[in-house]
C-alpha cells in the first residue's frame, strides 16, 4: 500500500497566513486603521528613549561606563537630541492615531511642538528626582549613600520613569506615557500609571506590588512600602452603563505620610498630613492629620457598624 506523507507545518502555512491576514483586515476596518504602514509608537525605541534620557539626566551614574567628567555636557547634549527626534517620531505616530480615531484629518498638535516643551522640563524633572534619591537614603538605614540608592533601588528606577511618563501625559501624549509606565512596570514590579501626581520626596521602599492609579495625588516626602494599592473603590458610568474616564476616583495621600506594606487605599479618600497607614490595613474612608490606623483599629471601627 503506498504511504503518502504528513501534511508538514509549511504546508498549512498559507491558508493560516491568508486567515491572519483577514482577522487584521477585520480589526483595522472596525478601528478605523489605515493600514499603511505603521501607525503606533514602538514599545523598543521609547525603552531606548528612557534608557537615554536617564543617561542625561545621570550621566556620570546612569551614563555610559566610559563617560568622562569632561565628556559630559557634550555627552548629555548629544543624547537629548537623539532622545528628541525619537520622541517627535513617536508623538507624530500618536497624535496622527488620536486624530484617525477621532475621524479628523490632521493631529490636534504638534509633534515638534510637544518635543520642545518635554524637553523644557527636563532641568526640574532632575531637581524632583534629586529630591526622591534623598528621600530614599534618609528614609532607609540600609542606604549607604545616594550613589546606591540611584543605582540599585527599584523604587528610584520606577519614579524615573514615572516622571518622564507623567510630563508626557500632561503634554497631551498619553499613549506614549502609558508605554513608558508600562515598561517600568515590567522592570520592577511597580505598577504608576501615568497621570498619578506625585510630589517631591518620594520614597518606595521595596516597591514589588505597588500600584498607583491615575487620578491619585501624592503631596511631599510621602512614603511607600511593598504591595500597597491606591487604587479605585467604584467606576462611575453614564446612562448608557459605560465607563467614565478620568474622573476622580483615586486617593489622596498629604505631605509626610507613611504607608506600610500590604495597604489597600480605595476610592477619593484623603489620608491627611503626617498620617500613618499600618500595615495589610484596608482602607475606604478618609483619615485625619496625625492619625494611626492599624488592622485591629479598623476591625473595632467594622465591628461598630450596625
Amino acid at each position: 500500500m503506498t504511504q503518502h506523507p504528513s501534511p508538514t507545518p509549511a504546508d498549512d502555512l498559507p491558508a493560516v497566513v491568508a486567515a491572519l491576514r483577514e482577522a487584521r483586515q477585520r480589526w483595522r476596518d472596525a478601528h478605523r486603521r489605515g493600514g499603511d504602514g505603521r501607525e503606533l509608537p514602538s514599545r523598543e525605541l521609547l525603552a531606548a528613549m528612557v534608557q537615554s534620557l536617564s543617561g542625561a539626566l545621570f550621566p556620570m551614574r546612569l551614563g555610559p561606563p566610559t563617560l568622562h567628567p569632561e565628556d559630559e555636557d557634550f555627552y548629555v547634549g548629544h543624547t537629548l537630541g537623539t532622545a528628541m527626534v525619537t520622541l517627535r517620531q513617536q508623538a507624530a505616530l500618536e497624535l496622527r492615531h488620536e486624530a484617525r480615531q477621532r475621524g479628523d484629518d490632521a493631529p490636534a498638535q504638534d509633534a515638534d511642538a510637544l518635543a520642545a516643551r518635554f524637553l523644557q522640563t527636563l532641568p526640574a524633572l532632575r531637581e524632583l528626582l534629586d529630591s526622591d534619591v534623598l528621600a530614599a537614603y534618609q528614609g532607609d538605614p540600609a542606604a549607604r549613600s545616594v550613589d546606591e540608592v540611584l543605582l540599585c533601588y527599584p523604587g528610584l528606577r520606577a519614579l524615573i520613569s514615572h516622571r518622564l511618563a507623567h510630563e508626557l501625559y500632561r503634554l497631551g501624549l498619553p499613549l506614549i506615557a502609558r508605554v513608558i509606565a508600562e515598561l517600568a512596570h515590567a522592570d520592577t514590579g511597580i505598577d504608576i500609571h501615568p497621570g498619578a501626581t506625585i510630589g517631591p520626596g518620594c520614597f518606595i521602599d521595596h516597591g514589588t506590588g505597588v500600584v498607583i492609579g491615575e487620578t491619585a495625588v501624592l503631596g511631599r516626602r510621602v512614603r511607600i512600602y511593598q504591595n500597597v494599592t491606591l487604587g479605585a473603590k467604584s467606576f462611575p458610568t453614564d446612562g448608557d452603563g459605560n465607563l467614565l474616564k478620568g474622573q476622580p476616583r483615586h486617593p489622596i495621600v498629604e505631605d509626610e505620610a507613611v504607608i506600610y506594606a500590604g495597604a489597600t487605599v480605595l476610592g477619593r479618600v484623603t489620608i491627611g498630613r503626617g498620617a500613618v497607614i499600618g500595615g495589610n490595613v484596608w482602607l475606604t474612608r478618609s483619615v485625619a492629620p496625625g492619625s494611626v490606623v492599624t488592622q485591629a483599629d479598623m476591625q473595632s471601627h467594622e465591628g461598630a457598624q450596625p
